[in-house]
Parts: C-alpha cells; sequence; structure tokens
C-alpha cells in the first residue's frame, strides 16, 4: 500500500512539474475569402499569436492565393506567405512561404470530411545570427465538421469542428515533425461573418526535444461572393 503512494507521489510531481514547463498561448486569425466566379477565389489571411507569454504577441503571418476548384469537389490553391518571430522583443527569424495545396470534399449526411494535402518551401533568414536556411515540408490534415442546430450551414448556424493535422520534413530530420489536433465551435452570424474558437493542441518534434503547445483559438471569417451562387463557409484553424 505504501509502494502505491509512493508511486501515486511520484506521478502526480511529473505531472505537477509538466503542468509549470508548459501553458496557455494565443492563436488569432482573420481570414477573407473572395469568390470571384464559379472557378476561381481569392484568399487571404492574418494571424498573430503569443506563443512565450499570452499577452504579448510573439509571432504574426499575412499570407494570400489563389484558388480554383476542379470536377469532383477537389480545389487547388497557390499562396504566398511572410511570417515573423520574436524573441526577447526583437526578431528572430524571417520566412517567405510558397504552398501548392489540393483540398478535397466529402459529404456524408450533415457531416463534411475535407482532406488537405500541401506542399510547402520556406526561407528563412535569421538577423541576430545572420543566417540564411531553407526548408521543404509535406502536410496532411483530416477535417471533419458538423453543423449542430440545423441540417446545413447557414445564417444562425452553430458547427461543431474537428481536426488533425500531421507534418513531413522533406529536407531535415526528423521527418515526423509535427502534430496538431484541433477542436471546437463556429457561429455563422450572417451570409458574410462567421467567428470560430477552440483548442489548438500542437506537438514539434526534433532531435534535440519534443515540445508541446497548447492554443486558445479565436477566429474572425469573412465570405465575399462576386458571383451569382452563394453558399457560406465558416473559419477554420490553419
Amino acid at each position: 500500500m505504501l509502494h502505491r503512494i509512493y508511486v501515486l507521489l511520484i506521478l502526480l510531481s511529473m505531472l505537477n512539474l509538466s503542468a509549470q514547463e508548459e501553458h496557455i498561448s494565443s492563436y488569432n486569425s482573420i481570414n477573407l475569402n473572395y469568390t470571384i466566379n464559379k472557378k476561381f477565389s481569392i484568399y487571404a489571411e492574418g494571424q498573430l499569436r503569443s506563443i512565450a507569454d499570452f499577452s504579448y504577441p510573439d509571432h504574426y503571418e499575412i499570407k494570400g492565393g489563389l484558388a480554383y476548384k476542379l470536377p469532383n469537389n477537389h480545389k487547388i490553391m497557390v499562396v504566398i506567405g511572410r511570417y515573423m518571430n520574436y524573441k526577447d522583443h526583437s526578431v528572430d527569424k524571417e520566412e517567405f512561404r510558397i504552398w501548392l495545396q489540393d483540398a478535397y470534399k466529402l459529404n456524408a449526411g450533415k457531416f463534411e470530411f475535407e482532406n488537405r494535402v500541401k506542399l510547402e518551401k520556406s526561407w528563412f533568414y535569421s538577423p541576430q545570427k545572420d543566417e540564411h536556411s531553407g526548408r521543404m515540408r509535406f502536410l496532411y490534415r483530416l477535417n471533419v465538421s458538423v453543423p449542430l442546430n440545423s441540417a446545413e450551414v447557414k445564417p444562425g448556424t452553430i458547427s461543431a469542428n474537428v481536426y488533425d493535422e500531421v507534418y513531413f520534413l522533406l529536407t531535415d530530420q526528423p521527418f515526423f515533425s509535427r502534430n496538431r489536433v484541433f477542436g471546437g465551435f463556429s457561429y455563422q452570424a450572417d451570409q458574410i461573418f462567421s467567428l470560430s474558437a477552440g483548442y489548438l493542441w500542437q506537438r514539434d518534434l526534433a532531435l534535440s526535444g519534443n515540445k508541446n503547445l497548447h492554443y486558445l483559438y479565436l477566429a474572425l471569417g469573412i465570405k465575399l461572393d462576386g458571383s451569382k451562387s452563394r453558399k457560406v463557409k465558416t473559419a477554420k484553424a490553419d
């Protein structure tokens, strides 16, 4: 009995130490989708994250691209973006990224399943070290969403959304470098605006050691339609 108590105390101590090392970070996003016609659309997004300190932003990114709808529920997109990371209130790393992606959607009743693959190429610059570097990654995400209070997403609809995304390095080690798991809810305010909130868990894997991040996610989605057809779309964690 005494042995079991000692084991329990050790486990509680380990959990307490882990809780002290990990903390809640913020992940804020605003994204815009503008439909040009039945085939083409424009995408833009801005993000602001507070990773080391919840109250102080230390990461931002701005990205935009062009999407094209293919037959059989496929949509391809090319995107470019600029990313900035700060450390001790100074720029730690700058990044320019371009990627290609294909998203395939499948509906089963009220559920929507989205399979998304991305191929990224990044160029980095570390001003404090005056170093240049690069990276290529492959990403796969399975996203599942379902409206909770209506048969489909329309103004006034609350939806549940979960996804799992895995990252693979093509130019470095380890090959499997990141895993993201998200769970949350979205509210479609009207034909244009939607709000999303949830919890995003991120595990970064590296040869020097692994790291967990815990994000509170909040996003505003804006959808503008220049075509004749109109279908609402909620913001998703990216």
